[in-house]
């Protein structure tokens, strides 16, 4: 086993994932004490890096495209405070931080981990439910809707209607993006069929975000969302049988869902859906049985 103790966080490999743990110093963002620990699969993997400097050093992981719906949602947009996956090295520490970086990669070597995209998520995202404010609202998500609530800052247009309530088998995608200068962050999320370009501000499916403490704490609602919509890479029969389920009366819905289950197992036998895709197209058959 291979571990790193720091103000920052520690992290600890033990030869199938590594275990991030932040730290309780005062500098750890808000972000990183919220989302807490993380396991992170050694199959998740592309890389890890360590980087020296005169006073302190940083530890990066790079995790494989699409593996961790925190990444996908925020598309790389989290600044190195909240970055769960860097870490801060003291200058007296840099010998152990070079053995967790051989540690990882001599396994990385063992396994044969690929470096290439993966076709579904290797990490759960945040877990529900969850509920943040910041900027012009709150969003909530207790993994099967999202509700988004305003305060006496949001824009008058925005919020005549009251809150909104927003099914997850509606949504197509979620984004976080972190204000910029001069210009707002968002939480937006699009609705099959109600696809717009309206600014945040206006956007009855958007929290507008100003810059504040709370604003990345929106990233973790996106990710817990994210974790739960089809995989980008996910094919369309997947995407079909997670997001619209077959429409099924009451008195034939057990056949239909017997049905149902038989074509997703010829799915899978014939190689179209993945392993991944027909766990998760079976579990929502199931739910409904």
């Amino acid at each position: 086993m291979a571990e790193i103790i720091q103000k920052d966080g520690t992290w600890t490999f033990d030869g199938d994932a590594l275990r991030l743990t932040p730290g309780r110093d005062k500098n750890v963002s808000l972000l990183r004490r919220t989302l807490g620990e993380l396991t992170v699969p050694l199959g998740a993997l592309a890389g890890i890096s360590f980087e020296q400097g005169k006073k302190s050093g940083r530890l990066r992981l790079r995790l494989r495209d699409g593996a961790d719906p925190l990444l996908q949602a925020t598309g790389g947009r989290l600044a190195e405070p909240n970055d769960p996956y860097q870490l801060t090295v003291e200058s007296d520490r840099y010998g152990v931080a070079e053995y967790v970086v051989d540690e990882v990669r001599d396994a990385l070597l063992l396994d044969r981990v690929p470096a290439d995209p993966v076709d579904g998520y290797l990490l759960p995202g945040p877990s529900v439910p969850l509920s943040v404010s910041a900027g012009d609202g709150t969003a909530s998500f207790d993994g099967e809707r999202v509700r988004l609530e305003w305060n006496w800052k949001t824009e008058d247009s925005k919020s005549a209607a009251g809150a909104r309530s927003l099914a997850l088998t509606d949504l197509t995608t979620v984004e976080w993006h972190p204000a910029v200068g001069l210009e707002n962050g968002y939480l937006r999320f699009t609705v099959r069929g109600a696809e717009t370009k309206a600014p945040p501000k206006y956007d009855p499916n958007s929290v507008e975000l100003w810059g504040f403490k709370k604003d990345p704490l929106m990233a973790l609602v996106a990710a817990a969302v994210q974790a739960r919509l089809p995989h980008p890479t996910a094919s369309p029969e997947a995407a079909q049988a997670t997001e619209q389920p077959t429409a099924i009366t009451p008195e034939d819905d057990h056949d239909a869902l017997l049905r149902r289950l038989r074509e997703l197992g010829d799915l899978h036998k014939s190689g179209i859906l993945t392993d991944e895709e027909f766990a998760l197209a079976k579990q929502a058959v199931l739910k409904r049985m």
